[in-house]
């Protein structure tokens, strides 16, 4: 199961994030975004767990927890939404001046 952690402080690391997944089963990865301009964290990161009831189980007990003084969010991961680059503005398409 894909999991989402929002909220993360932006000094998580990616075996921060596998250590607090541990403690409920095998973690496959983990990884915290980061941003690609500033190396800094985005403040989320993803988790994947091959156990869905060892995941469900995480998931039910770390949402809302305090790690750093900061109240994480944690949830299912939804598959991503591809998005649409035809979606351009036009400018004057079609005008002959």
């Amino acid at each position: 199961m894909n999991i989402y952690v929002s909220n993360l402080s932006f000094d998580i690391k990616d075996e921060d994030l596998r250590g607090f997944f541990a403690d409920y089963g095998d973690v496959s990865s983990a990884k915290v975004i980061m941003d690609k301009f500033t190396n800094r964290s985005k403040g989320f990161g993803f988790v994947e767990m091959p156990n869905d009831e060892a995941a469900k189980k995480a998931i039910a007990t770390l949402n809302g927890a305090t790690v750093d003084n900061r109240q994480i969010r944690v949830s299912e991961a939804r598959p991503k939404e591809e998005r649409s680059f035809n979606s351009k503005p036009s400018f004057n398409k079609g005008n002959s001046w």
